[in-house]
């Protein structure tokens, strides 16, 4: 029961729009890459210094030295660029990115989200969510409504260190797409199969629901 990480990748894509400059974080986002219609043109950027990703390589397209943030083999598209990190942090930072999805251990309510480290667990570093969250205009987060332990993840108030706050306005998890709006999750749709009281168990925070919700297409 419940969104695929392939689904909500899916989903994720339908929110990207023609000419926009996007990035993709590790994890499900990455997926998302394989979900754009061929009509919609965007740029996806690498914050390790990548403008213009394809699609994940065949077997016999594989170049080891193009590689996204997460260390994965990638494509080039046409007219893609290839610069320094540097470069690409000053895009992030400088507003030029149109949408961002990525991963999150906790959002809140409030829009606040924690997403770059677990208390007492090895932390290689913040990598680019920090910037990503500051800089991009339109943020979408990629998750799963609950933890392994059952709780639910999309909370009151975030309990682990923030990586950004009040900037985040779209949520696709494993049980819907949620929008942030006055301090509350709006459901806007539910993952096909799952029940609105189930939704409704497995929130933390105040959840809010108008009117008909329809289930999710593929």
């Amino acid at each position: 029961m419940g969104l695929s990480r392939e689904q909500i990748a899916q989903r994720i894509a339908r929110e990207i729009k023609d000419g926009y400059y996007v990035n993709l974080g590790i994890g499900i986002p990455t997926l998302v890459a394989n979900y754009i219609p061929p009509s919609v043109h965007v740029m996806l950027q690498s914050e390790n210094g990548l403008l213009g990703m394809g699609e994940f390589p065949k077997e016999s397209e594989v170049d080891p030295d193009l590689i996204n943030a997460g260390k994965q083999t990638v494509t080039m598209v046409k007219g893609a660029a290839c610069f320094s990190s540097a470069d690409s942090f000053a895009m992030i930072r400088g507003g030029h990115v149109d949408l961002t999805a990525l991963g999150a251990f906790e959002v809140d309510q409030h829009g606040n989200i924690a997403s770059w480290m677990v208390p007492g667990k090895m932390v290689k570093g913040m990598g680019g969510a920090m910037d990503l969250v500051a800089g991009a205009t339109n943020i979408i987060v990629a998750m799963v409504h609950a933890n392994k332990e059952g709780q639910s993840k999309l909370l009151k108030n975030c309990t682990l260190p923030l990586t950004g706050v009040r900037c985040i306005k779209k949520i696709v998890s494993d049980l819907g797409f949620f929008t942030i709006e006055n301090e509350a999750f709006h459901l806007k749709e539910r993952a096909p199969g799952v029940s609105i009281d189930f939704i409704r168990e497995n929130t933390e925070g105040k959840l809010v629901i108008e009117g008909q919700i329809p289930e999710m297409r593929f």
